[in-house]
């Protein structure tokens, strides 16, 4: 639905031609911007209601001391493998999940899952490259979603979340207090947690313009054969090359297996095509914008490079393993 109006305002309406750079850029941009301020003011909402039911100082001490031996991680990884977003479009439930007051770690766990993993890429995957090729991508994705939630957990980073997120959460903890004290209803809630959804929406939408912008030009303007030439050859910095390259690309991983397929076609080593292709698909330019409004510069520093390396160790393991 959301494609078909960005087609109708974008080719219709506007009247750019279907195919050209220009008209392809412009779509992008509208369609995805629709969709993701979409999904920011409905997971808000929804984890508006989460909150006023199930205070976010019991979901931070359930997950905090409990010991559940890593279980977290994987449920959080493994949910992530199962939505469709790509990482733009996680943002929005990684906002919800910080003002739920999940723990940071496995709210990364999801983060870095959910783009590289799902189940368009995993049946396009099985009818070009067959299914053992499938197999280790989709589970080194959700360990590479794993790994890095708890590796990323252990520096306890949450001091360098964005004052706005920080707001967000003390916010959220005196709504909730409050109601469980008055035993306020459902009905009464309603109208304070849709207030607080939209008041989210309006503190990133900037972002998201600007993110999505940045993303729409790459999209449109990059030439499809832009890196092969740098990527072929069996080289020790093929993957960390393959991984620089593909930081700043922005699509799905639908979008980019097709890509993958011409690499893999032209001699490029499979682990390093997978490489670039979860470079592109699990960390971006327009991401890197959207999450400014949630963290700190040295935060998202520090999670794109734990990340690459991350990327870069299992571009390395597909090609030892293929």
């Amino acid at each position: 639905m959301i494609q078909d109006f960005a087609d109708w305002l974008v080719f219709s309406i506007l009247e750019f031609s279907p195919g050209t750079r220009l008209g392809e850029a412009v779509n992008f941009f509208v369609y995805d911007t629709v969709k993701i301020l979409f999904l920011l003011y409905a997971i808000s909402l929804v984890m508006g209601v989460v909150n006023a039911y199930f205070p976010v100082d019991r979901i931070r001490v359930f997950l905090t001391t409990r010991k559940l031996y890593g279980l977290q991680y994987f449920f959080a990884a493994l949910f992530g493998a199962v939505t469709p977003f790509c990482s733009c479009s996680s943002i929005p439930l990684f906002i919800g999940f910080v003002k739920g007051g999940i723990p940071l770690g496995v709210t990364f766990a999801f983060l870095i899952t959910s783009p590289l993993v799902n189940e368009v890429a995993i049946a396009m995957f099985l009818g070009v490259f067959g299914w053992e090729v499938t197999a280790i991508y989709a589970v080194s994705g959700v360990v590479l979603g794993m790994v890095g939630g708890a590796v990323l957990q252990r520096f306890r980073l949450e001091r360098f979340l964005s004052p706005w997120v920080k707001d967000l959460l003390s916010q959220s903890e005196r709504e909730s207090a409050a109601w469980e004290k008055k035993h306020v209803p459902f009905k009464g809630r309603l109208p304070e947690i849709a207030s607080d959804a939209w008041g989210i929406v309006k503190g990133v939408v900037l972002y998201v313009v600007i993110g999505i912008a940045v993303g729409a030009g790459i999209h449109g303007y990059v030439p499809e054969g832009f890196f092969e030439q740098y990527l072929g050859a069996e080289s020790w910095w093929g993957v960390p090359a393959a991984v620089l390259c593909g930081v700043p690309m922005y699509a799905n991983a639908a979008g980019i297996v097709p890509v993958i397929q011409v690499f893999v076609a032209k001699g490029i080593p499979i682990g390093t095509a997978l490489a670039f292709m979860m470079a592109t698909v699990g960390l971006s330019l327009p991401e890197a914008i959207l999450l400014k409004k949630v963290m700190t510069w040295k935060l998202i520093g520090i999670f794109f490079a734990t990340v690459s390396l991350l990327i870069v160790f299992s571009g390395y393991l597909f090609n030892f393993l293929m």
